[in-house]
């Protein structure tokens, strides 16, 4: 069989989220996981997460190759891939619908998108991370309607059309996901059912009230690409 997926996933310092990912990556009903590449693109971990990674080479295709800020190294790992399609994961998600990746790839090959993704939910997060991740979901499924919109947490592209839009905005400080997605034409994309889910560590690091802020500029700025060149706090320390 040949391989016609590559995932690739940015991580830095991800030992303890990492090996949920890819576990939950062995677990799918996806025919062909055994034998699809994972590109863990390690940006300098100093906690493990690459013995964390390697670790898991008895069930998946696991490989690390050197990355960097998420946008660099989701392209260091799609220029890698010669597979039709790529799917870029965050190092912090679970997929916890064994079906997922099977349906998902299945929407893409008969309905011939271009991108697909999926839903967010929160793991063992409060009131308030679990109302936001649902604000965010509404919005997606309403933009969807205009505008195509997916987060670096699922975004599985057809390779082709993913490097004829240049691929991640290496120079974009965040957002870099929206950045590409809304570029995508609509009836090319596709929100599959099911979702991922992640942790609240965003939240708890901005804050709620910061996060929802950001989102509001994100979409007041949607057509000046410079903002998103520019630090509007995101990486800064908690």
């Amino acid at each position: 069989m040949n391989p016609e997926l590559t995932i690739v996933i940015p991580a830095k310092n991800e030992v303890t989220m990492l090996p949920k990912l890819l576990a939950s990556l062995a677990r799918q009903d996806y025919e062909g996981i055994s034998e699809t590449r994972i590109l863990v693109a390690d940006a300098g971990s100093t906690d493990g997460t690459i013995a964390a990674a390697l670790s898991f080479r008895d069930r998946l295709r696991v490989e690390v190759v050197p990355g960097g800020l998420p946008s660099v190294g989701r392209n260091a790992g799609a220029k890698l891939a010669c597979t039709r399609y790529v799917l870029f994961l965050d190092a912090d998600v679970e997929l916890a619908d064994v079906t997922l990746l099977r349906r998902a790839m299945g929407t893409m090959r008969r309905r011939d998108l271009h991108l697909s993704t999926v839903s967010i939910g929160c793991r063992q997060g409060g009131f308030f991370d679990d109302l936001l991740y649902a604000g965010s979901n509404v919005m997606q499924y309403i933009g969807a309607r205009w505008k195509p919109f997916a987060t670096g947490m699922f975004m599985l592209f057809e390779r082709e059309a993913f490097w004829r839009l240049g691929g991640f905005n290496e120079h974009a400080l965040f957002a870099e996901d929206y950045l590409l997605s809304k570029r995508v034409k609509r009836n090319r994309f596709r929100i599959v059912r099911g979702r991922v889910l992640t942790t609240n560590r965003r939240f708890r690091k901005l804050g709620h009230a910061k996060m929802c802020w950001m989102f509001f500029k994100t979409m007041l700025h949607t057509w000046d690409e410079e903002y998103f060149l520019e630090d509007q706090g995101y990486w800064e320390k908690s």
